[in-house]
């Protein structure tokens, strides 16, 4: 039974080419990059190619990429940076943001050092723009507002231009986690009014464990985690050297073919799509699907049945692999935050598929033959 793989927002494979261009730092390239002696002196060098192959990409500087950990420490990095930092006593944010941020500010408010409100949402998903503006209006506090560029659930992409110069008019402080778009669609810094962003390498055919966190170069802030002076005494510890250099690797060779590849897996999403309203009774999509909407996301809502209720649990079974809500609280699966804020209904099962460039139609069309099997 071949396992089809269809749960690519929570993590992609890693490309060969990404691999052959670590194995070098995992084997015989093995120096620390703070040594003065050439084997250290060479694995800085890849550090900083790596980082200057990013910015170059982003259209930054290479002075505003700092690699970290991945999306969730680049967030935190930045949320708690924007309050103890730079001024910031009030936060904005969704309902619908990865955990990473909304667990990051709701610590900051129960420590009593920022105040936390919601903006409100479209029915579609979107975030509703003039209740933000409103709110922003509304407040004399120095505020945050950190909203994510794409949803990982429901694939809804945020205005990104429109809220950095709403931020810039109220001179609120923008964190924008694009870890679901970095690497998938093309990103001009230069021209984006954005004070931080945040990257993770495994949402592109890159390392675990490894991102970025990108600072405007007018922003100060101070580190997060303490000791050595790597990362320009941002963050301290030794660099996952072989994860930077994947990084930066899995980034160009994304990069690279965007056109083709955003193509191709936009035309497999809308072919599901197609399908399931054609085999499946009563399906219904989440959020703004055919709109302003990652190419790499369908979300889907099934009638509740006794069937559907084990829907992945039984697609497991035949080797497909999908996801309820977002990958990061599976296990304890509590449902989706992101489909109870916008879709409340107790009669539905929501299930996320999320394509690849190795996903073809073929695997489609067995996917759907399956859920028609199972749903019947």
């Amino acid at each position: 039974m071949e396992r089809i793989y269809l749960d690519n927002a929570a993590t992609t494979s890693l490309d060969p080419e990404v691999l052959e261009t670590m194995l070098p730092f995992l084997t015989e390239k093995f120096g620390n990059p703070s040594s003065i002696y050439s084997y250290g002196r060479e694995t800085r060098l890849a550090v900083e190619t790596a980082r200057k192959s990013v910015a170059k990409i982003l259209n930054a500087h290479p002075a505003e990429i700092f690699f970290t950990s991945g999306g969730t420490e680049s967030s935190n990095t930045a949320i708690a940076a924007a309050i103890r930092d730079l001024g910031c006593t009030h936060i904005i944010t969704s309902p619908l943001e990865h955990h990473a941020t909304l667990h990051a500010t709701e610590a900051l408010m129960k420590s009593g050092e920022a105040s936390l409100s919601y903006v409100k949402l479209l029915p579609n998903g979107h975030i509703d723009l003039e209740d933000l503006e409103n709110q922003l209006a509304a407040t004399e506090e120095k505020t945050l507002v950190t909203l994510m560029h794409a949803n990982n659930e429901i694939g809804n992409i945020l205005d990104i231009h429109a809220v950095g110069e709403l931020c810039k008019m109220y001179n609120a402080i923008f964190h924008c986690d694009t870890v679901q778009t970095v690497g998938h669609y093309p990103i001009d810094l230069r021209n984006t009014p954005v004070h931080f962003i945040t990257g993770a390498g495994h949402k592109f055919h890159g390392p675990k464990g490894v991102g970025i966190l990108y600072i405007n170069e007018n922003v100060r802030i101070n580190p997060l985690i303490h000791g050595g002076s790597q990362e320009r005494n941002m963050r301290a510890g030794t660099e996952n050297v072989y994860a930077i250099v994947g990084f930066a690797k899995a980034l160009e060779i994304a990069t690279e073919n965007y056109e083709k590849e955003s193509a191709d897996i936009h035309a497999l999403k809308v072919h599901m799509m197609e399908q399931l309203k054609k085999h499946v009774k009563g399906v219904h999509f989440n959020g703004d699907t055919l709109g302003r909407s990652l190419y790499t996301v369908l979300n889907v809502s099934f009638p509740k049945t006794e069937k559907s209720e084990m829907i992945l649990f039984n697609l497991d079974m035949n080797g497909i692999c999908a996801s309820g809500g977002s990958a990061c609280t599976s296990g304890a699966d509590q449902g989706s935050h992101v489909i109870r804020a916008i879709n409340n209904n107790p009669n539905q099962v929501a299930v996320r598929f999320s394509f690849c460039k190795h996903n073809t139609k073929e695997q489609i069309d067995a996917v759907v033959a399956k859920l028609k099997d199972l749903l019947k």
